[in-house]
């Protein structure tokens, strides 16, 4: 890790510029953060993030600078990242998951953009901004289809039920159209104390278009230690727990749930053989 460290360091020193790193720390645990991610964090003075995602790396970041914030403060800490950054310092903006899934990855950029052009910082030209770079982490979608088998085999849709930032309107709009190509849906943000309903709404759109009796698997705490794993049907689904830590995969019409597994066939055994050209003949 020192030489991914090192290399991290080198680039910025070498450029003579800051860095900012927008980066996804999977599910949370240790084993699913990729070396880069971690050895961006290593490199950085300063970790900005949610405070519930930098508990879950709180050995990674003991002897740095942090500034934590609470839920519904994305914008002042992604503000703070880039001040931060723009100040000569390497920083590092900690999303779970991916942080181009539902996460830092394009507010990061968009305040970015709108500093640029409004002239906020001495930065004679873009290429003098500080050095910005996305490192992927496991999304949640992926952790979760992990932990059901393969649900995700096929195409398939991922669609939040949190109105917060999108119209319930054009969430509906979206679960229709999931649900009518019969695509694999992933549900993020199913249900909170501010709206509980939501969840029942989008099951009733669901069964306008799948069988009741489609699988759904409810994965809470995906790839953490709390992890549940519950395998059922669209009909059913409400009767199980159901929060804001829980992602949920609903099957298409060729998907089918066997042995504690949920799988969605991807055809391979169907498909016709390629043609391959003879080897060694011209």
């Amino acid at each position: 890790m020192n030489t991914e460290n090192n290399s991290f360091k080198e680039e910025a020193i070498r450029q003579g510029r800051s860095t900012l790193y927008i980066v996804g720390i999977g599910p949370g645990a240790a084993e699913h953060i990729t070396y880069r991610a971690i050895a961006a964090i290593e490199a950085s003075s300063v970790i900005v993030g949610y405070s519930t995602y930098l508990e879950l790396i709180g050995d990674l970041i003991k002897d740095k600078t942090i500034i934590g914030t609470g839920m519904t403060q994305e914008v002042k800490r992604c503000t703070a990242a880039i001040d931060e950054a723009a100040s000569g310092r390497v920083v590092s903006v900690i999303s779970s998951g991916d942080p181009g899934v539902y996460a830092m990855a394009g507010l990061v950029l968009e305040l970015i953009k709108e500093r640029d052009e409004a002239g906020v910082y001495p930065w004679t030209d873009v290429a003098a901004r500080p050095i910005v770079e996305v490192i992927p982490g496991v999304p949640a979608l992926c952790a979760a289809g992990a932990a059901l088998g393969a649900p995700l085999m096929h195409d398939f849709a991922a669609i939040s039920l949190s109105d917060r930032l999108t119209p319930w309107e054009l969430i509906e709009r979206r679960l229709h159209a999931a649900a009518s190509a019969d695509f694999v849906i992933v549900i993020y943000n199913p249900k909170s104390k501010g709206r509980p309903s939501h969840i029942d709404k989008a099951r009733h759109i669901l069964l306008k278009y799948k069988k009741g009796k489609t699988p759904a698997g409810i994965v809470k705490g995906a790839a953490r230690a709390d992890e549940r794993i519950t395998i059922t049907t669209i009909e059913d689904m409400l009767n199980h727990e159901i929060d804001m830590q829980t992602t949920i995969v609903i099957g298409n019409s060729q998907s089918f749930s066997y042995g504690g597994w949920m799988i969605t066939p991807r055809g391979y055994r169907f498909a016709a053989p390629e043609k391959q050209s003879p080897v060694g003949r011209g």
